[in-house]
């Protein structure tokens, strides 16, 4: 079976505030560790290599902005990793804004490939889950932390 488009992770979600709030607060790692990771080293900017950590997993993750255009999409380069991952914001109704996330250039194959993107699909529902309850309530989720507890004796990097 050949596949006629490019195998993506996806998620998607409406969050009831402004367009420019939103796209803020996946750029600002001191809004973005309200609900995704724990701590980030900068804010991201075209060009600019920043890094993501998540302390509970011992996990940390570099990604370079390769593309922003100012409240409606961020692209992300997870270089040494072959994926890239394109965030976009589109303002629709009155203030709320419809968040889309595609993660795309898996070189895995077959049942790989389906795993991949599985959980990269779940990943990012989860984030941006977190990120609707976080900035229409204010309320930090620990969406991400809950996912996977020591207390539940599995390795998120397995």
């Amino acid at each position: 079976m050949t596949t006629q488009k490019t195998p993506a992770a996806a998620a998607q979600m409406l969050i009831r505030k402004p367009a420019p709030e939103v796209f803020n607060a996946f750029v600002d790692p001191e809004i973005t560790k309200n609900f995704w990771f724990t701590k980030g080293s900068d804010k991201l900017e075209t060009g600019k290599k920043v890094t993501w950590e998540w302390e509970m997993y011992n996990v940390i993750w570099t990604v370079t902005a390769t593309e922003m255009i100012k409240d409606e999409k961020i692209i992300l380069d997870e270089s040494p990793a072959p994926t890239m991952i394109e965030f976009n914001f589109r303002t629709v109704g009155d203030g709320a804004t419809y968040v889309t996330v595609k993660q795309y250039g898996f070189t895995e194959t077959g049942d790989a490939l389906v795993e991949k993107i599985k959980g990269a699909t779940g990943g990012w529902t989860t984030v941006l889950d977190g990120a609707k309850i976080f900035l229409e309530h204010q309320i930090h989720p620990n969406f991400v932390a809950d996912k996977f507890p020591k207390e539940a004796g599995i390795n998120i990097k397995d």
